[in-house]
């Protein structure tokens, strides 16, 4: 985590794993206090809590398939992005070891932050991220093979997982750069664009009073093309504080 201020605006940048398991024990000391400060959460993107508009944003982007019980509300037909395919893997590989969105940071703080009456807000809208995720390239076979060492793609996310708890971005760092060899393409828009464009915002909401929590995937917030960097760019400097 890391913090940006001035005289009376003050932002936290906080790098979150999007599924994590029950016994992951992350939300207290530090984390606790800062979000306890804060006025108001920003996230990636605030997926719908309706059912019926969650359907609606899927279906505006033609990710849905029939439904059918006991079948994913995602469809698999040709229309739906190689990547997209890949991230269903990976998600099914965490489910398999008991690591869920649910109980992921994102979805932690987000139910935090309405049980304290907290405002909430994204960075870009769902439907946005729907589109953009769709309408990238398909990944290289290799992209679905683990990172050296760290076995199949379970246990990568578990070795990844350990390592976000313990502060630690070199696996992180690892899956990035492998990302941006096997398609620069998808590491440009995924990573390079929106953490400029996400700075910009920061750099506009210092403009305004407050305390804000920002919460986006630790993967934003690592390497030369990280949102702190971009920051610095533009004159703010960001100090880790855990």
């Amino acid at each position: 985590m890391w913090a940006i201020s001035d005289e009376d605006t003050t932002i936290f940048l906080f790098g979150t794993f999007h599924a994590l398991d029950r016994d992951t024990d992350w939300f207290s000391n530090v984390v606790r206090a800062a979000f306890n400060h804060s006025d108001e959460l920003v996230l990636e993107t605030i997926v719908p809590s309706d059912p019926a508009d969650l359907l609606a944003s899927l279906s505006r982007q033609s990710l849905t398939g029939q439904a059918k019980v006991g079948e994913p509300v995602v469809g698999t037909g040709q229309s739906r992005a190689g990547f997209v395919d890949s991230s269903t893997k990976a998600m099914s590989a965490g489910r398999s070891v008991g690591m869920s969105i649910d109980n992921g940071a994102d979805s932690v703080l987000r139910r935090e932050a309405q049980s304290d009456g907290k405002r909430i807000d994204g960075l870009e809208s769902f439907d946005f991220q729907l589109a953009m995720f769709s309408s990238l390239p398909s990944p290289p076979k290799s992209a679905s093979q683990p990172i050296p060492g760290q076995g199949d793609m379970a246990t990568a996310m578990q070795s990844m997982k350990s390592a976000w708890k313990r502060g630690d971005s070199t696996h992180i760092a690892a899956a990035l750069g492998a990302m941006e060899q096997q398609s620069p393409e998808t590491y440009r828009r995924l990573f390079a664009e929106r953490n400029t464009r996400w700075a910009e915002w920061v750099a506009r909401r210092m403009n305004r009073p407050g305390v804000v929590f920002l919460a986006v995937g630790t993967g934003h917030l690592i390497g030369r093309d990280s949102v702190q960097q971009r920051l610095t760019e533009r004159g703010y400097e960001a100090v880790r504080v855990s």
